[in-house]
Formats: structure tokens, sequence, C-alpha cells
């Protein structure tokens, strides 16, 4: 493998042999293009350094956290992609170029037959590697295992794990527990038995972008909690409801309109603050597709578009705050939160769930209490 600058707004091949001193102690090479590099990035880069005297940190003790969870440093350092693999062009230095630029024009892409093909391909890869994810989600393991298990799978599968230094986002997959409505940034906590825990894949292969999540239960105790399994399952009913009316026609703001009536009938709430996507040739593009009532989405489903719908739903209020990584998004009452997403591809006369589950898919629904 070459040797990459491990500035996190880098990312490029070097040759040099500044390595960082404290890495170098703690048995670690990590590499720096030149001494800008190192400094520029410091502040994000020490996430990786262990702290003396204690295994495990809060790295943000003065922060007021809205709910139990707290980020368990050190992260473990950033993961390697082999040369072979074909990267999107933010893996270098975390700027998605492509689609900065496709956002001033404010298309809706239909794709080709040819780019179908790749995209059902894409999809089932990126089913198989949240299955693996999934299977392993149980107390005790910490996500950082889960981002290495989606990690590994992904470069086993040919690809690239999407989310790795998207707008320098420094692991491989998001994984969000509890109190976390999206982004979570996998580090050393230990799943509980009575967590519950999204894990939001993505992943990149042959110029297409697969985009799909679900939420589990961790052990046996969460699915005997009647308020969580009534926002994990209103979440994922939400997300078929909105399936059930796709076909050419349909106003993409409908989707909202649908979600918010479930939610408000099982008296859990909707996050506004992210929104589904269009999703092909780059991560995210056109349609957005808010999942609260009333929006002003624009465009409506048309044969060959692509796109993902991933409802947030909360026990409490649809607020939502942002940790210090700038990257964790917390409940503001720091009651839990639950999502599911599936990449969806509008046909002639409706549509085919190109991240579907399969019959050994881990998950689930779970009857209501």
């Amino acid at each position: 493998m070459s040797r990459v600058c491990s500035a996190p707004n880098c990312g490029k091949v070097t040759t040099s042999n500044l390595k960082c001193p404290i890495c170098l102690k703690n048995g670690r090479n990590e590499f720096f293009c030149n001494s800008t590099c190192f400094r520029g990035s410091f502040a994000q880069h020490k996430a990786i350094h262990p702290k003396e005297g204690c295994e495990t940190y809060d790295p943000y003790p003065e922060y007021n956290y809205r709910g139990d969870l707290r980020p368990c440093f050190p992260l473990s350092p950033r993961r390697e992609i082999p040369d072979h693999i074909v990267k999107p062009d933010y893996a270098q230095n975390g700027e998605p170029v492509s689609e900065l630029k496709n956002d001033r024009t404010n298309k809706i892409k239909v794709l080709t037959g040819d780019e179908i093909v790749k995209m059902r391909e894409v999809c089932k890869l990126g089913r198989e590697i949240l299955d693996l994810a999934a299977a392993a989600a149980k107390p005790g393991v910490t996500t950082d295992e889960i981002d290495r298990i989606v990690h590994e799978a992904s470069i086993e599968r040919g690809g690239y794990p999407s989310p790795l230094n998207y707008f320098n986002y420094p692991k491989s997959v998001c994984t969000s527990v509890n109190e976390i409505v999206c982004h979570g940034i996998p580090d050393q906590r230990k799943l509980q038995d009575g967590d519950i825990i999204n894990i939001d894949v993505s992943f990149y292969k042959d110029g297409f972008h697969a985009d799909l999540n679900e939420t589990y239960y961790v052990g046996e105790k969460a699915k005997n909690d009647k308020d969580l399994v009534r926002l994990v399952e209103t979440t994922r009913e939400s997300l078929d409801k909105c399936i059930e009316i796709i076909k050419p026609g349909v106003p993409i703001r409908e989707f909202g309109n649908i979600i918010q009536k479930h939610a408000d009938e099982n008296n859990v709430s909707v996050i506004r603050t992210y929104c589904g996507h269009g999703v092909g040739e780059l991560f995210h593009c056109q349609p957005e597709v808010p999942h609260y009532a009333n929006n002003k989405a624009i465009g409506v489903c048309k044969p060959g578009i692509c796109f993902t719908i991933e409802p947030m739903l909360n026990l409490g209020s649809y607020r939502d705050v942002l940790w210090p990584d700038g990257w964790t998004s917390s409940t503001a009452d720091g009651k839990p939160s639950a999502q599911f997403e599936h990449t969806l591809l509008v046909t002639e006369d409706g549509v085919e769930i190109l991240t579907a589950r399969t019959a050994n898919s881990p998950g689930g629904p779970v009857k209501r209490i």
C-alpha cells in the first residue's frame, strides 16, 4: 500500500518521513506530508492518542451532553484503502467536488439501463455488508469493531466504504446508539444489553454508491422495553408506508406527510434537520426528501430516478444538537432515536427496493408489547 498523509484534510500519497512523535512513542507510524499538514490537523489527529493513566476517556468533559452516552476515545487510526480500490473524488482531501458542482444544477438524474444494473449490484453488496455488521451488534462489542467489519467487508467486495473521509469523516460507517440521531462515530464504547443501535452503511463500487441503514435491538432487554419497541417499529413502519405509495407521478413532498402522520399516531416526533436524498454516481444529490409534513420538496417520482427515504424518529422532542466533534447528532432531550433507510428505484409502475432485506438478514420487526 502507498504511504498516505495522516492529516484528515489531506490524505495524499507522500514520500515524507515526517512522523507524529506521540504516535511513534505508542508504536504507530503516522506520516505527514510536511509540518504544515501536521500542525494544521493536529487538533483532529490527536483523537487517536491514548490518554496517560486511563484506557479510555471522554474528549469533551465540559460539554453539556443531553443523555447518558459519551464518546469513548482514543479513536483507532484511520483504516487503509488498498491502491487497487477505485475511490470517490473526496477520498483524497475530503471534498466531494463532483457533488458540490452538481448541487448548482438542481437536476434530478434519470438512470440509464446500464446504470440501473450497476446500482442493483452495488446495493446488493451494500446489503451484504450491513448484514455482516448487524450480526456483530451484540453486548460487549465495540462500535469500532463494527467499523472494522464494515471496512474489511467493503474492501473484500472490491469497493470503498463511502463515509470514509467524506467531508473528513474519520470512519467507514456511522454507528448511532440510543439518543444519537445519526452520524455517530465508531469508538471504544462497548454495546450494552438494552441499547439500540443504528448502523448506516454506504458502499461505492463501479462508480455508484449504495446507501442503507437499520436500527437493531442489542440483546434482549431492549426488546422488552415498551417505549423502545414503539419507537423502533414506528420508524420501520413509516418507511414501509412510504415505499407502498411510490410510483411515477407521486410528489417527493408526500413522503413527509405519511411519515409525520404515522409518527403522530404513535406519539413520537420527526427529526427535521436531516433528510433523504438522491443517490447513484454521487453519494448525495437531488432530490432532497424531507421526512416531516407540509415540506416544500421539489420534484415528482419518475421512472429511473433513485433516492433514499430515511426517517429519523424520536421518543421525545424532534429537536437535535451536535456534539463538539462536528458529526454526532443527539436528541436535544437525551431520549432515544431510531432510523431506517433504503435505496429506492422508481420503475414504470412502482418501485424496486434495491437494498431490500433478505431471508437471512439479521434484525427485523419485533411485536409491539
